[in-house]
């Protein structure tokens, strides 16, 4: 069934220079785990849908013959040249989103998408990308969250911050959905499903912490109402003085989850041949 998705390009525009020192990096190890799951070798192609900073382009470099990435903001695309040039690895940018998606994008091993899934139709993605996506291969889902540890005593009221400074979007109502990702794959070709997680323990710059507010949509597109983006700052500052160690970071524990999906009917010798 097809979703009813509104489609904002320029809604990170604004967004896109925090995105680097802001959003937290997924784990290094999820995407080596990975790409060992499926697979993933240099004789086979990763396309990265809704790149943003371009973190997991660059993080699948070393593991494929080549990555593909696509985004509908062109400032965004920007952000994620520059930090590829800085990582030193090429990588193929296309201005676009998975609404673009056809043919004409040729065949891959592994799709991933970054906190970027929810934006798409996701049944008519799915259906495109079953024709896109090699025998064996699969689509992986990224997310990140912050476990209930002692290093992340600041994150309830971080959270409560963000959520007032953008309760008045009218974005975030339409993206909250009743149905979660695991059931539109486990209803789509992609129908086996496999999770990795892993853990990783930073100290983290405390400026990267309003970085990291201001790179949501939603500081951004809130009703004019809503507390100014420098009184957003002000407050995240007072917050975290209380956990912020004598070299200015913040000590917090990221848990990056990787949500695979396979076709079972790829799968069918190995599933028989475990029983």
């Amino acid at each position: 069934m097809s979703e009813h998705i509104p489609y904002f390009p320029d809604r990170f525009q604004r967004a896109a220079h925090y995105y680097t020192t802001g959003r937290p990096a997924y784990p290094r190890l999820l995407s080596q785990r990975v790409a060992e799951l499926i697979g993933l070798d240099l004789d086979a192609d990763v396309l990265d849908i809704g790149t943003g900073p371009g973190f997991l382009a660059i993080d699948f470099a070393p593991y494929a013959r080549s990555v593909t990435a696509l985004d509908p903001s062109a400032e965004m695309l920007k952000v994620a040249a520059d930090n590829a040039k800085h990582a030193g690895v090429s990588i193929s940018w296309v201005h676009g989103s998975s609404y673009d998606l056809g043919e004409h994008f040729g065949q891959y091993k592994l799709a991933t998408f970054g906190r970027s899934f929810h934006w798409t139709d996701r049944s008519k993605t799915l259906t495109m990308l079953d024709s896109l996506i090699v025998a064996g291969g699969a689509i992986s889902l990224y997310s990140d969250s912050f476990p209930k540890v002692p290093q992340n005593a600041w994150h309830p009221a971080y959270q409560s911050l963000l959520a007032q400074h953008g309760k008045d979007d009218p974005v975030r109502v339409d993206r909250l959905s009743s149905v979660n990702h695991e059931t539109v794959l486990l209803g789509s070709p992609f129908d086996h499903l496999e999770r990795i997680t892993v853990f990783e323990r930073r100290l983290t710059p405390a400026t990267h912490f309003i970085d990291r507010a201001l790179s949501f949509g939603k500081a951004w597109n809130a009703d004019a109402a809503a507390p100014s983006q420098d009184e957003l700052a002000a407050k995240i500052k007072t917050l975290l003085a209380a956990y912020m160690r004598h070299d200015g970071t913040v000590e917090e524990v990221v848990e990056g989850r990787a949500l695979i999906a396979r076709r079972s009917r790829d799968m069918q010798p190995t599933l028989s041949a475990a029983r």
